[in-house]
This record gives C-alpha cells, sequence and structure tokens, in this order.
C-alpha cells in the first residue's frame, strides 16, 4: 500500500505567519500577506504535483474565495493535481451540483474530487439563507449523496425526500472518472452519513489514540451497511532538517498570535455547534501552555484557527515516524498545509516524502524517482 497525500491551497489568504479563522470567524489581517490570487494558488498548485501530492484541499465559506470557480482557474495552470473541492450541499441544487461535478471532470481529465460540508455554524448558514438546524442539515446531506450519486450512475431520479425532492433529474453525460466523496463529522448522525455514503472519512489531527476510536467507530458502522471506507487525516506540517529549528519555526508562529486575537478567535469558536471544532479546542483549552499534546503534535494552529488546529512538528525523520503511526491504524491519506504553504510544501515534499518512499509506504505518483533535494533554504 502507498499512502497518499494532499496540499491545501490557501483561498483565504497566505503568510509567514499563521492565517487564522474559519468556522464562523473571520480570516484574520496576515491572511493579505500573499492574496489568494490565481497565479500564486497556481504556484502552489505546481509545486504540489512536483513534489508528488496527489491533490489540493481547498476550504468553503464567508472566510475564503469560493472552491469550484477557483480551482477550475487553477486546474488550467497545472497538470496532473486534483483538487478536493470543498462545498456545503444545502447551498446548490444535487442535479446541478452533479452536472456540475461531471463538467469539472471533463474540463480537467478527471482532476475532481468532493470534500463534501455539512456546515457546523448555524448563523453562518442563515447568512446563505439556509435555515435548517444541524441534525437536519446531516439529513439532507444524505439525501443529497443518494440523489448525486445515483445520477453518477446515469440513472432517472425521482425522489421527495424530507428536505430535497428531484423529478425525471438526469444527467446528459455522466463524468468520468466518478469523483471520490471526502466527509468529516464527530456528530452520531454524521457517522451515519458517512458510513452509508462517502469513500473517504476525513478526520481532523487529534492524537493517535483518539483517531484509532473515530476509525473503529465508523468502521462499525460502516460494516453494518454492507460498505468500507477508507480514511485520512488532516494536519499541518512544520519539518525541518532537526527537530530544535522545527519547534524554533514553532515558536516563532506562536509568538505571532496577539492575546486579544486569540481571545477573539476562541470567543467565536467556543460557539461552534461542531462536535470536531469542540474537540480540537478540547487539545489546549485556549491556553499557549502543553501545546504538545503527543510527541511530535502541536495544538498551536487551533488557537487562531477553525478547523484543523494541529500541526505534525520535528525533524523529517520524525514527521515521518508520525505519519507511520497514523498508518499503522488504518490512515491512507494525509491531508496537510503549512505557513506558507509554497515553502512548507518544499520543506515536506523534500524532507519527508523521499523518506517515505525509501521505507516503501510511499511512491510518487508518476513514474519517477522521489525527490532526493535537501531545501536549499534556511529553517
Amino acid at each position: 500500500m502507498s499512502l497518499t497525500f494532499h496540499w491545501f491551497l490557501p483561498t483565504n489568504g497566505d503568510s509567514r505567519h499563521v492565517v487564522g479563522g474559519g468556522h464562523g470567524t473571520p480570516a484574520t489581517a496576515s491572511g493579505r500577506d500573499r492574496p489568494p490570487t490565481v497565479a500564486y494558488l497556481s504556484q502552489i498548485a505546481r509545486a504540489a504535483e512536483d513534489l508528488g501530492f496527489v491533490g489540493a484541499l481547498t476550504p468553503t465559506g464567508a472566510w475564503c474565495e469560493d472552491a469550484w470557480l477557483t480551482t477550475a482557474m487553477v486546474a488550467q495552470q497545472s497538470e496532473r493535481l486534483k483538487f478536493l473541492v470543498a462545498f456545503r450541499p444545502g447551498f446548490v441544487s444535487p442535479t446541478l451540483a452533479a452536472q456540475m461535478a461531471s463538467t469539472f471532470q471533463r474540463q480537467t481529465g478527471g482532476r475532481l474530487l468532493l470534500n463534501v460540508v455539512t456546515g457546523g455554524e448555524s448563523h453562518e448558514q442563515r447568512a446563505y439563507g439556509d435555515f435548517l438546524d444541524k441534525d437536519d442539515r446531516y439529513r439532507r446531506t444524505g439525501e443529497f449523496l443518494q440523489i448525486v450519486r445515483e445520477l453518477w450512475e446515469g440513472k432517472t431520479v425521482d425522489l421527495k425526500g424530507e428536505h430535497l425532492q428531484v423529478e425525471d433529474a438526469k444527467l446528459a453525460r455522466v463524468p468520468d472518472p466518478v469523483p471520490e466523496v471526502y466527509f468529516g463529522g464527530s456528530s452520531p448522525i454524521a457517522g451515519e452519513i458517512a458510513a452509508r455514503h462517502v469513500d473517504v472519512y476525513l478526520t481532523w489531527g487529534e492524537p493517535p489514540a483518539q483517531v484509532a476510536e473515530k476509525i473503529a467507530w465508523i468502521r462499525t458502522l460502516a460494516a453494518k451497511e454492507g460498505r468500507t471506507v477508507r480514511f485520512g487525516i488532516r494536519l499541518h506540517v512544520i519539518t525541518r532538517d532537526t527537530s530544535e529549528q522545527a519547534w524554533a519555526e514553532a515558536d516563532r508562529l506562536l509568538e505571532g498570535f496577539d492575546a486579544e486575537t486569540v481571545r477573539s478567535v476562541q470567543a467565536g469558536l467556543s460557539r461552534s455547534e461542531s462536535e470536531g471544532q469542540q474537540r480540537m479546542l478540547a487539545l489546549h483549552g485556549g491556553s499557549r501552555d502543553r501545546l504538545e499534546i503527543h510527541p511530535n503534535l502541536w495544538a498551536g494552529i487551533g488557537l487562531v484557527r477553525g478547523g484543523a488546529g494541529t500541526a505534525l512538528v520535528g525533524s523529517h525523520e520524525e514527521v515521518a515516524e508520525r505519519i507511520k503511526e497514523y498508518a499503522a491504524l488504518g490512515i491512507e491519506e494525509f491531508v496537510l498545509s503549512g505557513y506558507p504553504h509554497l515553502e512548507e510544501a518544499y520543506w515536506f515534499g523534500e524532507g519527508v516524502l523521499p523518506r517515505l518512499a525509501r521505507e516503501g509506504v510511499w511512491k510518487h505518483p508518476v513514474a519517477r524517482q522521489a525527490p532526493s533535494v535537501q531545501v536549499p533554504f534556511a529553517g
């Protein structure tokens, strides 16, 4: 088995500092350091595909650029990289979403992956005209995925659900290949939807013991549905030639978090309805103390950023070991990011991936030797 690695397109802006925000909180001022232009995002995309990343995640929400439009433009400036497009099913009809995905596949040569985000914050959902409560949003997501998957199979769909209704729905052209569906959620109803409909269940970067519990939970639910699900994890990375250099970089990022920003972001995130977000907050409790919550797993990012709030921090060898630790639990796909995203892609791609290749757990997705040159700039 070869592990799969994805990178991240910072459509909320990039910086040498952490760009905070998300889950109903606005992007921090650092997001203006490197605006998310098509030119800059294309630089990141080309670097990622050259280094051996399979895809790149783009976020969704009011704090960032639209993922569908941005990736459609960046796809024209790259060759192989797939795009893990995050979108919220309550904002677009299932038939139109199925059609959009089909068009994306044809125009990019099959480079679309879909990250279905149900939406954990009611106040943000209402800003887009969606007034369902959280559990009903998940039930609608299930109906949405049922319709979309049947359309992708070439079926004519008639469904009168609790939240969605279509009649005589059919695609003129089905996508080839059918996009894989990624999905995350920590609530009981999220687990039910994942078990029935998704290809890859994503978890944020919790310590291995907690990740193992999630994997066992979803596997059990999927087995009851007669299905199997793959697993992925969303993490940031700070990897350097030595552990000391990596932790010095983590300390530099932490020094950039002023007390008022931390207070404001934590206050906003504390109101989140997302169980996953509350689990992230519990890892650090809003405190700068004891942020290494597992060897080489640092919860500092979550002080100013919603969603994924942990980073693997250490030497290239240490980060590779942590990746293998998660892989041993059943994690097959890693969705990674780092600040700034262009430079950090090279640190990981030239520092960690060759080590994993030598140990036989990763190979470059195109037939060539994995990169072996060390990163040519200081930490």
